[in-house]
């Protein structure tokens, strides 16, 4: 066996990707050690000492395949995520939506990373990349300032943009005369969302405030760049008055029973845990100051005396320009016994950095033991995400959610409601055939190894 000292493959980050990438790895006989900095040092947005914490939402978003998240879910349940299993085991009420307890979720992952006989974490920060052997840099989109000077030789030149956390509230606090609890169409069990209906004038005057608020100003040094899919509410609303009413305060398909209509507009609030004792306000991160937020939030109905169990803060993301630096099997192009997985590389979202971690594990693992590399097929969601970070305009690259426009078109003529049911289908499909051709054990023997390695 090989000796702990010199350990077969180093993971440095104990996030979502890093601790799907060491599962992986592991299991497939690769001796992997983790490197996480927590609990001695934590990032601005984390406050668990348990590894792979969730911070912005407990949503994992769709679980329909009409939706490509949803699909890449599936695709990691078939596949043996542990991401996923960690996700169904601690999962929560949340219509058509997959949510989970954050703190079970985290404490799940952690318990199964640690129980791992192949798997040795080391709780201290990695300021460098070790010179020798494979390595997987999973350090998210919170890369601390030590590393990201590491990086600075491999990634050249990084970008920055500013994700923002939603706030969560005190269940018992929510004043529930004036909210009514409903998800949109009637998706899930019904009622799995509280909403805070707000008419006419009380939009116009939240809106109104919104935009005045003071908001927390961005360091000298870093650049207030928005990812669309989690830019702060104040943001959305600057942009104009009816914006919110079409972003995350539409009302279409809520009804409340007490009017028998849909209100002028509607924040929707989460549930957060199972006990369902804390809420999060769904689309509501934000980069107001902490005074502002307890202000401007206790306008809205059924906030009024509302306990902020946490507030929304904002903090830096970090990626590098995966199209320039990434081959498909997210090996370094010009380093190629180091990979990339996660947040850092361009993937947007819980799922998605899961999904990378899960790749660069098995060819890490692969990597070590001298096997062929594999990369999915692109018609997969997996394959779709990972053509998308390694393949786009390196010029235009920027972080992207799974979405079915990443996908190859469908032969033949296929009708608009179709399209999304036929991808799926042809996605499973190419899964199956891919799992069977490439990952079982019968697959390896024989194989020659035509990758490019690198020096372990």
């Amino acid at each position: 066996m090989t000796n702990r000292s010199v350990p077969s493959l180093t993971i440095i980050g104990g996030g979502l990707a890093g601790c799907e990438a060491a599962w992986q790895a592991a299991e497939r006989g690769a001796m992997v050690t983790l490197s996480e900095m927590k609990p001695h040092r934590f990032s601005p947005a984390h406050h668990l000492p348990a590894l792979a914490e969730l911070v912005c939402s407990n949503s994992l978003r769709g679980e329909s395949l009409e939706n490509a998240v949803g699909l890449l879910k599936e695709e990691l349940r078939r596949l043996g995520s542990l991401f996923m299993a960690a996700a169904d085991a601690t999962r929560v009420p949340a219509g058509g939506a997959l949510a989970v307890d954050r703190e079970l979720f985290a404490l799940f992952i952690t318990e199964k990373i640690e129980a791992h006989p192949l798997i040795t974490t080391i709780r201290q920060e990695a300021t460098d990349i070790p010179a020798k052997g494979v390595v997987i840099i999973a350090t998210g989109p919170l890369t601390s300032d030590a590393l990201a000077a590491g990086l600075a030789p491999l990634a050249g030149e990084n970008l920055y943009f500013y994700d923002a956390i939603a706030p969560i509230v005190s269940a018992g606090s929510i004043d529930y005369d004036k909210v009514f609890r409903a998800s949109r169409y009637g998706k899930g069990d019904g009622d799995d969302y509280l909403n805070c209906p707000l008419d006419r004038e009380e939009y116009h005057r939240f809106v109104a405030e919104l935009i005045a608020a003071e908001k927390v100003a961005p360091r000298d040094f870093e650049k207030a760049v928005h990812f669309e899919g989690c830019m702060p509410v104040e943001v959305l609303a600057d942009r104009g008055v009816e914006t919110l009413r079409f972003g995350p305060m539409k009302p279409v398909g809520l009804v409340d029973p007490r009017t028998g209509r849909e209100p002028h507009a509607v924040v929707q609030l989460r549930q957060e845990n199972r006990e369902a004792n804390m809420f999060n306000l769904v689309g509501f991160q934000t980069k107001l100051t902490w005074p502002e937020q307890c202000r401007v939030f206790r306008m809205i109905p059924g906030l009024e005396q509302a306990e902020f169990v946490r507030l929304g803060s904002l903090h830096r993301n970090t990626f590098i320009n995966s199209p320039l630096l990434l081959a498909p099997t997210l090996q370094h192009r010009q380093e190629p016994r180091i990979l990339f997985a996660g947040q850092i590389t361009g993937v947007e979202g819980y799922v998605e950095s899961a999904a990378s971690g899960f790749l660069a594990g098995i060819n890490a693992a692969r990597l070590v033991q001298g096997l062929p590399l594999v990369v999915p097929p692109p018609t997969t969601a997996l394959g779709a995400l990972i053509g998308h970070i390694t393949s786009t305009d390196s010029r235009h690259f920027q972080p992207m959610n799974v979405n079915y426009g990443l996908f190859p078109a469908l032969e033949g003529r296929v009708r608009k409601q179709e399209r999304r049911a036929r991808l799926a289908e042809r996605a499973l499909a190419d899964l199956h055939d891919w799992q069977v051709a490439e990952l079982s054990p019968e697959s390896i023997n024989g194989k020659p190894d035509t990758q490019d390695r690198g020096e372990p």
